[in-house]
């Protein structure tokens, strides 16, 4: 206790006084001069039983921090009456449990940084096998027509492997908060046929019908590459559920709420087991399925949510999946 310089501050001023209170009284009678020190002297000794035991009670605490520092899994702090030290007792529960909380989340993200690298590796090997496959193929292909063809589908492989790294990238971007959203009108069914365009020849040669139903004057506000971007990759879903010859509807309303945007396709639709992880990252539901890498609608969904929007999935009745996109006024 005496290792703090206040409390050694303050025992010199009270000897201090003390001394100067008894040898006034002393001066005008010995009794005043003895009722003046015994006083002091009582107040004194009850004033470092408190602070002792003030101390003490500081120093369990301290103690409780210490186990806290030190990854403790357990934590008990025994209750203590009102006061300052109750008031001081409570933000270090309070601290205990975020820091808790804390650590079981940075837990999660490492465990979660693990899987996600194995999967990463697990995209990319499986691509790079058939590369490594298709090389072997060409040296051993005397025919030009079906050299041709294993190369084309070596460049195919080859886009799919760009078109995953940097999807990668988009995500640890989104991640890392580094990416700024610009905050912009932006008119839907322009949105709508940027998103598009780069699907053209695919849903051409795919025979893909396309139903847009999206009036001309209907905005929302936000970014409008990354929203493109977005639509981009339900689009790409609906194309590769639909089939050859499926269909895409397309439509737009714009309530007093929100400007809701919905994407359906001819397709199967989700299975029930899906349903509820279309969103996940990495997630590629059951195997007889289309073929993906899980990511692209875990991207399209960050980008949403980032921009204030929902995105969420379901069966139509008659058939086929149903995105649907809302922006709240």
């Amino acid at each position: 206790m005496f290792r703090n310089r206040e409390i050694r501050r303050f025992s010199l001023l009270f000897a201090g006084i003390t001394f100067a209170a008894a040898a006034g009284g002393f001066a005008l009678h010995p009794a005043a001069g003895l009722m003046a020190f015994f006083c002091a002297a009582a107040f004194g000794t009850a004033f470092f039983a408190f602070t002792r035991a003030r101390y003490r009670r500081l120093a369990e605490l301290a103690g409780q921090i210490d186990i806290v520092l030190h990854y403790a899994d357990r934590l008990c702090i025994r209750e203590a009456e009102e006061g300052e030290l109750s008031i001081l007792q409570t933000e270090i529960a309070k601290m205990t449990q975020r820091i808790r909380e804390q650590n079981d989340a940075l837990k999660k993200d490492r465990e979660h940084l693990a899987d996600s690298l194995a999967d990463i590796a697990h995209q990319l090997r499986t691509p790079l096998t058939s590369i490594s496959l298709i090389l072997t193929l060409l040296e051993n292909t005397p025919d030009e027509r079906g050299r041709a063809g294993l190369l084309r589908e070596a460049e195919e492989l080859l886009a799919r492997m760009d078109w995953l790294i940097t999807s990668l990238l988009k995500l640890s971007r989104l991640d890392a908060g580094i990416v700024s959203f610009a905050r912009e009108p932006v008119n839907v069914k322009e949105l709508i046929e940027t998103a598009l365009r780069p699907l053209a020849i695919p849903l051409e040669l795919r025979g893909v019908s396309l139903r847009l139903n999206v009036p001309e004057k209907i905005r929302i506000t936000g970014d409008r590459l990354w929203l493109s971007e977005a639509l981009q990759n339900i689009l790409k879903n609906c194309m590769e559920s639909a089939g050859h010859g499926g269909r895409i509807a397309i439509a737009c309303r714009d309530t007093p709420l929100f400007t809701e945007i919905t994407l359906r396709d001819s397709g199967s639709g989700f299975s029930d087991a899906d349903l509820p992880h279309v969103f996940d990252r990495f997630y590629r539901g059951n195997p007889g399925g289309t073929a993906g890498y899980g990511i692209g609608l875990a991207l399209c969904r960050m980008i949403l949510t980032r921009q204030g929007g929902t995105v969420s999935a379901k069966n139509h009745p008659e058939g086929g999946a149903l995105f649907t996109i809302r922006f709240p006024k």
